[in-house]
Parts: structure tokens; C-alpha cells; sequence
């Protein structure tokens, strides 16, 4: 039983009750936090110790060692010669770089790692969706489930590959919670589960899904229409039947900590335990008190003892959280942390990290004055005013450790309520802000603190005397004081403004965005997302142009600025193959995860090679392609990607692939791509002089990613359409376009009277691979089909060993009234058909995927009858290559229904669109 017990304690080093937890009740996972964690060194050997411990008692498998080291404001571990600062989650989000919020990630659980911690609790995947009044503030990314969702298993996934298992929290949410006054009340979650389940589950569900190992399950209440529960973590209505059931995990769950002031008052802790493990709790948290760990160890056991929880129950937890610990330890790991050697080797990359995504994450919102950078704005002689609220230092801080034992701040209680580690009191967190601006202006600095009493004689006399002021707010939504203080100097500025005295207003929120994110009085307003001492530095040297911004808002800030951001033109660049294409492979992973559940997004299976053409050397005749994207050159993510071909043979412009990061929409980076691309497609090309595009053509076959709008969701696609209209085309006239499949070829069989039809009408049916007896093939091909059909053709025709083509001859003369591509599976088109790899998940991972591609048939009476004819010998073709799917690409609006009898079902729709060059707007 005492492994299903996670528990911590207060100290330094090793106390008697520690221990006796460890050696007399077999405790199995403890949770250190800032109370127990000095330097780094100091912490390995802390951990060895407790392992050595757990050794001696006899324990079968090592002690979970976990802590929380969210980054930000949240960090239980500190050593500035060791241990790196990096920014929170709202902070990494802002640099709109996945891959830099996995490098950041990994590199915190390798340092974590490297004294001997083997969980960590995160990430963080809330979704606030009434963000500015919540108190997790930075500490969740944002506001959005889809970023939330890709920044949290980024972050997972940088943990897990460092060694880490991973605590996804606070299921089902703390993003929107109500809060009724006293400590005792419990926060309450008033949202229904249908509502849950579309904003506030989507993260954990995603994060399920790609494999998180454990998840925290918070201690508030929810009340609405379908649950009353007075404790999430004690309710099996929570644990087993939403999480377990209704979202499939199957980790390990652990408990919001039972000494919880509201909880242990309402319920009290030894039955609060039983019912913890009745709800299907496998790991119940204590934070420190060892009286109450010692009540809840018996409490646990009279529960059993009673028959309250059976000995079944017990084992079913025990082998989710030896499973766990198999994951991430063994007895010469845990008994032999590396600490500071490799702490030494890892801390100057990390180090230049840490730089990287603070730069990166550094966001002005607006500077409608161009008031920045204040190098250029600023005089010699001028003095600039910084003007910062009374707040306690942060937990894991080099402010914090100068404080003595007697001042030490309120440790960083695991995941209570209110984190109020943000506004409390004491002057030093921004003594050293105040040192650095001065050396930025040669001393000419005036700094000063303001409270609750709001603007007094000293802040008017500092204001009159300085050119520019900096305010900093930290949470002024939740501490209003700070919200009025600004409000009246912004005011103050502004009257001494129009009286002729220069007064430049610079609001700086070192916490959360939201503080002055839509009051557009505030003209000039930036954003740090924590105020750590490396977020400061950053926030300087940003401030004096050391390098320029480039963080965006989180979630619907960012996407509430769309009639403002509408009329920006995004840097549109040439798609660069070698500098590009890890970052198109990252957004094309990103798009993927991101659909909707139960759907495929059309990249599935798809990557960078997928869009190269031009150096194909059998197509048949010359592709030109220029693809273009939207990129962030500090970290290398793309933010959007468009993809073009000309064919110069036919006048034909195509634009086959326009995509953009989700938590990037809606920002006019797809409209800057698709003016550039048009643009491109209809200017004149140096290798062919005499080329003018005739016709312009939305959607392609090859690569046939898309073949057209999608429109397997009619609400997106013409939602999509409506946008295509706005941007110059045509959608009156569509080309209707189908990829049908057959998801289980073993048990097809052709339906009644299929074959007697077709051998009725005497047509010839052959099967011929290379290109010896092709030219009637592709003469058909090229006189009644475009030319990505033809080059399509051409491929498949030079790959001998994994495609051919079957011919339908007519019985009157022997010219050929059809053919169609037969390909099996993993052919070498398969790069350029996605829906084809045995990867792209439309049919299941793995699955052996043949394909039957391009009909092309003459239309004839007898033309249905024929492309059964040939969609027939495709399949006994693929089943004879043991296909164990057949995916039919290309059908057109008119074919569909003659498939679809022969037993295909619809796996995608699409409109291609098409358009005279001149009439598409630019």
C-alpha cells in the first residue's frame, strides 16, 4: 500500500519522519519541493540518499522522485550556477516555435534528471478559457485548445526523451473556475461536460492520445446539469468514468494534495484517502505534514481491512505505478546521479537556450507612438522613470535566497489555488531591473516603487521631472491597485503630452498578457511573461533595440487583432529544401495533430518530398515549381507553406498546397502567401520568355495532397471556398474529385453479375509495366487528360518493379477506350500520394496500401463498364500483391456512383477550382 502514496516533507535533509516513511510504511514516490531543494549538488545527494534508503529497506524498485519545474515562476529547484531560467509556458508559447518549446522541455528534464529526479509534474495543459481572472495565468499557455494541445505535447515529448516520465495536470481543469471567498470554499467548475469536452478536455485528450504517463487530478468541484461532485479527485465520476472511460488513459492518476485546507476540512483526511482510491486514484498526494501522512497510511488501511477497498483494487493501482516506475528508473540509475559533472558539460548550451527563447518570447503588443526602442527615442539628457509594484520574490530565485530563514517566502505549495507568489511585498525583485536600465542611460534613471495608495506627490514630482516612464504590472487584473495606477498616469502623460511637455508611457507586463491587452489607451504595451532575473535582462535589452521582438500574443489575443493584423503583409520568402525542410516537417506533424478526432488531415503521410517535382527526370516535360513560405528566422519555424507548378507545355498555373500553423490563423499569413504565389504563377519566367499562364488552376493530382478544397467537412470547406471567392476565384463551376477506398480487401468480393457484364461487352483487358509498349498509353493519356495525369503516367510507367497500367481495348478496332495506374504497396509515388503510404493513417498505421490511380475514360456508352472493368483487374491486382487496402485516387464527380457500387466507400472530397489568369486578383 505505501506505494500508492506520494508524499513530502519539510527540510533540507533527511528527517526521522522521512525516513520512516520510506523504511516502516514502504512509501514509493515523493514530491521535493523549494522546502527541501538547495544548490544542485546539495540536491543529488539529497536524492541518493532517500534512494539508498528505499535500497536498504528492502524496496523491489526505486523511489519516484518528482518536482515541479514549470519554468516561469515555477521552478522548486535554483542553483545559478547550474540549474537554467527558462521561460514559462505562456512564455514559450509566445515565441510561436514548437520546436523551441521542446528543446526548452528537454533541457529542463535533463537538468532535473541529472540530480536525480525521475518524474516532473507537467506540463501544465489548463486551457484558460476565462484567462484574465484565473490563477494559473502564465503558467498555462493559453486560452486556445489547439495551442494549448501542440505546446503541451511539445513539451511532453522534450520530457520524455530526456528520461522523464510525465504528469499531464490539472484534469479536468483549472482554466475556468469560480471562486466563492473564504479558504474553505472549493473552487467550482460550473461548465457542463459538453462544454468541457470542446475547449477545456481537447489538451488532455491529445496529450492521452500521444502517450502522456500520468495525470493529476485537481480538487475542485463541479456542479452543472449532468455532475455534482464536491472533490474531482475523489469522485469516480472524474477519475473513472471521464477520464478512464470517456477519454481512454490508462496511466497512472495521481491526487490533488488531501492536505488541502477546504478538502481536509470538508471530509478529513483518512476518508478523503479512501475515497481518493474507491474514485480509481492510483497515487494519493500528501505534501508535508507527517501526523497526517501517518493518518492517511491508516486510513487506507482500515479501508481495506473493512472491505471497503479490496485487495484486487490495491494490485490494480500497484501495477500501474510499478509500470510507471519501470519507465524511468532502476536501482544503478537511482543510485548513481550524475549531479554537477554533467550539470557542467550541459549549462553553457543551455545557457545560450535559455537566451534564445526569452529573446524570442519578448511581445509588443502595440507601440502605436514608435516609442521604441527607447535608443531611439530617448535624449542624452533625459531621464526615464521606472515606476514597479511591491512582489514578493519568486520561489526559486537568486532574490529568494538572499532573503534570511525568518523572511523566507510561502514555498511553492503544490498547485494550490491562488499562486500568489506574484503580488505580495518587498522592494528587491526589481532593484536589479532598475540597476540595468540605469547602466543602459549612464545613470540617468529615476526608479521607484507604488502600492495600493495609488499615485502620490513623489510619483507626480518623478513624473514631471522624467522624458519616459516605464510602468511594470504583474497580474493588475487580479490586483487592481496596479490597474488604476497605470490608468492615472497614462492620464497624467497624456494631459503633460498636449501641454507641450514630452512624456513617452511605456506599460510593461512582467506576468500575465491580459493586464492591458485590449485597452488600446495604452499606446505603447510589452510583455515579458514572468519576471524572472533572465526575463528581465531580456526585457532590457529590447528595450534599448538589442535585438527586435518577435513574440505574438497567446491564443484569441492573438487572433482578436484579425481586422488589424488583416491589412500586415507577412515576409513572404522561397522555399529554401535545405534550410527548410525540417521546419515544413514540423508543421506538417503539427496540422496532423490537430485534427479533429475521428478525421485525417489530407497531410497525413505527406513531408517535404512530397512537393519536389522540378528534379523528376521522368514527368514526361519540364514542371517548373516555385513553392514559398513564411517563416521565423531566429528560430526556423515555419509558419506557412504554399506550393506551385507551372506547366509551360499547356499554359497552366497551378497552386496545389496552401497551409498554415493552427495556432497561426486568421493573422493574414495565408493571404500573404497566396497574393505571392499568384503573383509568381503569372510572372514572366526567364527560362521560358514567350510563357503567359492562361489558366490558373486551385488544386492538383500531382502531388496529389490536394486535389482540390477539401470538402470531406462541409461546413470547413465552404467556409474555405467563401475565402478562395474573396481572394479572386471562380467557385461556380467546381470540378467535383473523390479518393475512394477499399478498407478491408481480404473480405471484397465483386458484387453479383459484375464480371458476366463486363465480359459481355468483349473489351481487352492487359496489365504492362515499363515503357516498351506505352506510346498508345500515353498518347491516350496526353489527348483527353491534363498534363499532371500525363506525368503521372510517366512515373509510373518508369518504375517497372512497383507500378504498371491496364489498357481497355476496343473489340472493333483494338484502340484503347481506358487505362488507369495500378501501384503496389510503397511504390515510389507513394511519396507523392500520401493517401498511399502505409504511414498516412487514413487506412491505419501499417496497413499495406495499393492504389489505383487516373482513370482516364473515353466517354463512351460504354464507358461505365469499362472503368469497372478496370477498377476490377486493380484490385485482383493489388490483393494478388497482398494489399490489405486498395485506395482509388482521382475519380471524377461522374465516376463516383459506378465505384461506390462496386463496393469503395468515399475517403475524401474535393472542388478543384480553375480560372482565366487575368480575372484572379492580385
Amino acid at each position: 500500500m505505501g506505494q500508492l502514496f506520494f508524499m513530502g516533507w519539510e527540510g533540507t535533509e533527511v528527517t526521522p519522519q522521512i525516513r520512516t516513511l520510506i523504511e516502516d510504511h514502504h512509501l514509493g514516490a515523493i514530491l521535493l519541493t523549494t522546502k527541501n531543494l538547495k544548490t544542485a549538488q546539495e540536491t543529488a545527494r539529497l536524492v541518493q540518499e532517500l534512494q539508498t534508503i528505499a535500497h536498504q529497506a528492502g524496496h523491489p524498485v526505486p523511489l519516484l522522485i518528482a518536482v515541479d519545474q514549470e519554468n516561469g515562476g515555477v521552478n522548486s529547484l535554483f542553483d545559478e550556477d547550474y540549474i537554467c531560467q527558462f521561460p514559462s509556458a505562456m512564455g514559450v508559447a509566445a515565441t510561436g516555435s514548437l520546436e523551441l518549446a521542446y528543446e526548452v522541455a528537454n533541457a529542463t528534464a535533463k537538468e532535473v534528471s541529472a540530480v536525480g529526479v525521475n518524474m516532473i509534474m507537467g506540463p501544465v495543459l489548463d486551457v484558460l478559457t476565462n484567462a484574465r481572472y484565473q490563477p494559473l495565468g502564465v503558467r498555462a499557455t493559453g486560452d486556445d485548445p489547439q495551442e494549448v494541445s501542440q505546446y503541451g505535447i511539445a513539451a511532453m515529448n522534450g520530457y520524455k526523451d530526456a528520461g522523464l516520465v510525465t504528469c499531464g495536470k490539472h484534469f479536468p481543469s483549472y482554466g475556468n473556475l469560480d471562486f466563492l471567498g473564504s479558504s474553505l470554499d472549493m473552487p467550482i467548475i460550473t461548465e457542463t461536460i459538453e462544454q468541457l469536452s470542446l475547449s477545456a478536455l481537447v489538451p488532455f485528450r491529445n496529450a492521452i492520445r500521444d502517450g502522456l504517463d500520468a495525470m493529476m487530478v485537481g480538487g475542485c468541484a463541479m456542479a452543472n446539469a449532468s455532475m455534482n461532485v464536491m472533490h474531482a479527485c475523489l469522485s469516480d465520476q472524474v477519475v473513472d468514468d471521464l477520464l478512464r472511460n470517456d477519454l481512454g488513459f490508462n496511466g497512472v492518476t495521481i491526487s490533488e494534495c488531501l492536505e488541502m485546507e477546504a478538502l481536509s476540512h470538508d471530509i478529513g483526511v483518512r476518508g478523503g484517502t479512501v475515497m481518493a482510491v474507491e474514485a480509481g486514484c492510483d497515487l494519493v498526494l500528501l505534501c508535508r505534514s507527517f501526523a497526517v501522512q501517518q493518518e492517511a497510511i491508516s486510513g487506507l488501511k482500515l479501508g481495506v481491512e473493512n472491505d471497503m477497498i479490496s485487495r484486487d483494487r490495491i494490485m490494480v493501482s500497484l501495477k500501474r505505478v510499478l509500470q510507471l516506475k519501470s519507465k524511468c528508473t532502476n536501482w544503478h540509475k537511482a543510485l548513481n546521479p550524475p549531479g554537477i559533472n554533467l550539470l557542467s558539460t550541459l549549462h553553457p548550451s543551455h545557457l545560450d537556450l535559455s537566451t534564445r527563447a526569452y529573446d524570442s518570447s519578448i511581445t509588443i503588443m502595440r507601440d502605436k507612438g514608435h516609442l521604441l526602442p527607447l535608443s531611439n527615442t530617448l535624449y542624452p539628457d533625459d531621464e526615464l522613470l521606472l515606476l514597479t509594484p511591491l512582489v514578493k520574490p519568486l520561489p526559486a530565485s537568486a532574490a529568494t535566497k538572499t532573503l534570511t530563514e525568518t523572511e523566507r517566502p510561502v514555498p511553492t505549495d503544490h498547485d494550490k489555488w491562488l499562486h500568489r507568489s506574484s503580488i505580495m511585498s518587498g522592494e528587491g525583485v526589481f532593484r536589479e531591473l532598475g540597476r540595468s536600465l540605469a547602466r543602459q542611460r549612464h545613470g540617468k534613471l529615476l526608479h521607484t516603487s507604488y502600492t495600493a495608495n495609488g499615485v502620490r506627490p513623489v510619483h507626480e514630482n518623478l513624473i514631471n521631472r522624467a522624458a519616459a516612464i516605464i510602468i511594470i504590472t504583474a497580474d493588475a487584473n487580479r490586483n487592481l491597485y496596479q490597474n488604476g495606477f497605470t490608468k492615472h498616469v497614462a492620464m497624467m502623460c497624456s494631459m503633460l503630452s498636449a501641454g507641450g511637455k514630452k512624456k513617452s508611457l511605456i506599460v510593461v507586463s512582467v506576468s500575465s498578457p491580459y493586464d492591458f491587452a485590449m485597452d488600446k489607451s495604452i499606446g505603447t504595451y510589452v510583455c515579458t511573461f514572468d519576471f524572472t532575473e533572465t526575463a528581465m535582462s531580456a526585457l532590457v535589452r529590447a528595450l534599448f533595440g538589442e535585438f527586435v521582438p518577435q513574440g505574438t500574443l497567446p491564443g484569441t489575443l492573438r487572433k482578436s487583432r484579425k481586422v488589424q493584423k488583416s491589412r500586415q503583409h507577412w515576409l513572404v520568402e522561397s522555399w529554401n529544401r535545405d534550410r527548410d525542410h525540417r521546419g515544413l516537417q514540423a508543421l506538417i506533424k503539427t496540422i496532423e495533430k490537430t485534427s479533429p478526432p475521428g478525421t485525417q488531415s489530407g497531410l497525413s503521410g505527406a513531408s517535404a518530398a512530397s512537393f519536389e517535382l522540378s528534379g523528376l527526370a521522368d514527368t514526361g516535360e519540364p514542371i517548373l515549381q516555385s513553392h514559398y513560405v513564411v517563416r521565423n528566422s531566429s528560430t526556423q519555424a515555419l509558419f506557412g507553406f504554399c506550393a506551385t507548378y507551372t506547366y509551360p507545355s499547356r499554359s497552366l498555373g497551378i497552386l496545389a498546397a496552401l497551409f498554415v500553423d493552427p495556432s497561426k490563423r486568421n493573422l493574414s499569413i495565408g493571404h500573404s502567401l497566396h497574393q505571392r504565389a499568384i503573383r509568381g504563377l503569372l510572372s514572366p519566367n526567364p527560362k521560358f520568355p514567350n510563357l503567359k499562364i492562361q489558366t490558373l488552376q486551385l488544386g492538383s493530382s500531382l502531388p496529389n495532397i490536394f486535389p482540390g478544397i477539401p470538402m470531406s467537412d462541409l461546413t470547413e470547406g465552404a467556409r474555405l471556398k467563401r475565402w478562395f471567392a474573396a481572394n479572386g476565384w471562380d467557385i461556380s463551376s467546381p470540378h467535383l474529385l473523390y479518393t475512394l477506398t477499399i478498407r478491408n480487401l481480404s473480405h471484397w468480393a465483386p458484387p453479383e453479375g459484375l464480371l458476366s457484364n463486363i465480359q459481355r461487352v468483349s473489351f481487352a483487358f492487359d496489365l504492362i509495366h515499363g515503357r516498351e509498349n506505352a506510346a498508345s498509353v500515353l498518347e491516350h493519356v496526353a489527348t483527353h487528360s491534363g498534363p499532371e495525369v500525363l506525368a503521372l503516367y510517366n512515373l509510373a510507367l518508369a518504375d517497372e518493379k512497383s507500378c504498371g497500367v491496364v489498357r481497355a481495348k476496343s473489340p472493333v478496332d483494338g484502340s484503347l477506350v481506358g487505362t488507369v495506374i495500378i501501384t503496389r504497396p510503397s511504390s515510389s509515388l507513394s511519396v507523392f500520394i500520401p493517401v498511399l503510404s502505409s504511414t498516412s493513417g487514413h487506412n491505419g498505421n501499417g496497413v499495406q496500401i495499393g492504389g489505383i490511380l487516373a482513370p482516364v475514360v473515353l466517354n463512351t456508352p460504354q464507358a461505365a463498364i469499362v472503368l469497372q472493368g478496370l477498377a476490377l483487374l486493380g484490385i485482383r491486382q493489388n490483393k494478388a500483391h497482398k494489399s490489405s487496402a486498395c485506395t482509388l485516387c482521382w475519380v471524377q464527380g461522374e465516376e463516383r456512383d459506378v465505384l461506390l457500387g462496386m463496393g469503395f466507400d468515399v475517403l475524401d472530397a474535393f472542388e478543384e477550382l480553375r480560372g482565366v489568369g487575368e480575372r484572379v486578383s492580385l
